[in-house]
């Protein structure tokens, strides 16, 4: 596994082209957001999708599926926002927050049949610099704890790496992230939010 460090107070654009290249390639790479390591895969790359999905033992038909954005301009592109759901994302976007909203049908069929997406603009210039770089969404899940469920096994470069050689092409090292993972928040009914998981943030309504 190639591991390129990038330092979120200072992109280097090199490292974030090669990145890309990896995941218009069709492969899975690790990277840093604002609260845990991640495993990422384009979200129109199908045979990616299903490489991601075995890596990390997820039925798509049946497990919620999220995407990181460059923004939430990229973002209208997959996921269905009216005007009471774009000011929420506006308030509280980038952000430690995963929205669901309705799913638009540009994404690939992995989609298909599934009303929702799970929709991230992290506050970590690095992830959303790969999703603008790469002109399209990331498929993302975060990394797996490890049998002790420790916090540096989610959110420490090096742990992350140990765990996960030979099985990712890339990883991004962009130090330390909080660790603790995003808050869910249902919003495909727009006028009646729904936090479906406490974690990081405190949202503004």
């Amino acid at each position: 596994m190639k591991i390129l460090k990038i330092y979120p107070t200072s992109i280097n654009e090199q490292h974030i082209g090669e990145a890309v290249e990896a995941l218009r390639d069709g492969h899975l790479i690790i990277y840093p957001t604002d609260t845990l390591y991640a495993i990422a895969c384009s979200a129109l790359n199908q045979a990616a999708i299903e490489r991601l999905c075995n890596l990390k033992g997820i039925n798509p038909q049946k497990e919620f599926l999220s995407i990181v954005c460059a923004d939430i301009s990229q973002a209208s592109e997959y996921a269905r926002i009216d005007n009471k759901a774009f000011r929420m994302l506006k308030d509280n976007l980038p952000g430690e927050f995963t929205f669901i909203l309705p799913a638009s049908t540009a994404l690939p069929k992995v989609f298909k049949g599934r009303k929702t997406v799970g929709v991230r603009v992290p506050d970590n210039p690095i992830a959303t610099s790969l999703a603008r770089e790469l002109g399209n969404p990331l498929l993302t899940t975060s990394v797996k704890p490890d049998d002790d469920g420790t916090a540096e096994s989610v959110s420490n470069p090096d742990c992350v790496a140990l765990n996960y050689t030979g099985k990712v092409d890339l990883m991004i090292d962009g130090g330390d992230v909080s660790g603790v993972p995003s808050t869910i928040v249902d919003i495909t009914d727009s006028s009646n939010p729904e936090i479906i998981r406490e974690g990081a943030g405190e949202l503004k309504n």
